[in-house]
């Protein structure tokens, strides 16, 4: 599972993510950036670099590595190239603090003992992920970093809450970020599914998909008239795949609803069981 792109996608959307993990976050959390960089000779990939605000003077750089399988040499790199990528910066900057984040302590390097002082003092912060507490309890964006870390039989269930809250807490501008990020960690979660098939599985409608606001962004550009047509194809894709093959006249009839009607058809799909769900939905619109 390729979590680091995840986790970029989660502290590009909210900078402020790293610090709900601390226990003393600075008091200008708000206006930090987030950004990933190289420090070069020896050439080395800092996760996520959190910049504070350029205007208030020097202040206080994070650095944040996200270890998801075994390094017994993690601690090495790590302080390596934040204290090289510092010196490289100092005038920019008043001190530096670093966060590691586990799934689990199994997965922490094993001999921290020449790190000892760095480890056990106030400027380097291990999360454990699985220590966080209940999913369903932790803030939407905290929920969603322990989401790529519980078991693959809990994660549609935790993943559909988190959909629900998300619709129900979040502005819907704010949401379709969530949104996004929920089925692209369960796309990575489950690799021998489709995105499709992972949408269907979440329950999300068409509208709520990356895939719905390209086919409304191409229908924008190639007119009214086209782009309902490149609806209707893509709803047609999503029932075949749900309900099997579908005939030439529901095909027909799908074909010659109007732009509202499809609309509706893609809020409405998911709900289908069988064809005769289908063909009675049709019916009542086309009659």
């Amino acid at each position: 599972m390729r979590r680091d792109s995840i986790f970029y996608k989660l502290f590009q959307q909210s900078p402020t993510l790293l610090f709900e993990l601390l226990t003393n976050p600075p008091a200008n959390a708000d206006a930090y950036r987030f950004d990933s960089v190289a420090v070069k000779e020896p050439k080395f990939e800092i996760d996520g670099v959190f910049l504070p605000p350029e205007h208030e003077g020097a202040g206080v750089v994070y650095f944040c590595e996200v270890q998801f399988q075994k390094d017994e040499q993690l601690y090495e790199r790590v302080f390596a190239e934040s204290l090289l990528y510092f010196y490289r910066n100092r005038a920019r900057f008043s001190d530096w603090q670093a966060v590691i984040i586990y799934p689990s302590r199994s997965i922490e390097q094993s001999d921290i003992n020449p790190y000892r002082t760095l480890l056990n003092g106030n400027q380097v912060h291990r999360v454990y992920l699985d220590e966080l507490g209940d999913i369903r309890q932790l803030p939407i964006w905290v929920a969603l970093m322990v989401l790529t870390t519980v078991e693959e039989s809990q994660a549609p269930e935790e993943a559909r809450y988190l959909l629900t809250r998300t619709r129900q807490e979040v502005p819907s501008a704010a949401s379709r970020a969530i949104i996004e990020v929920i089925t692209t960690i369960m796309v990575y979660r489950f690799e021998q599914l489709s995105r499709v098939e992972v949408e269907s599985m979440l329950g999300i409608t068409l509208k709520e998909t990356r895939v719905y606001r390209e086919i409304k962004e191409e229908g924008r550009e190639e007119g009214r008239e086209e782009g309902r047509e490149v609806m209707a194809n893509a709803i047609s894709r999503q029932l075949t795949k749900r309900l099997g093959q579908l005939s030439e006249q529901i095909r027909s009839s799908i074909s010659s609803l109007p732009l509202s009607a499809l609309e509706d058809l893609s809020e409405t799909l998911l709900d289908f069981t069988c064809l005769a769900d289908l063909q009675a939905w049709l019916e009542a619109r086309i009659n």
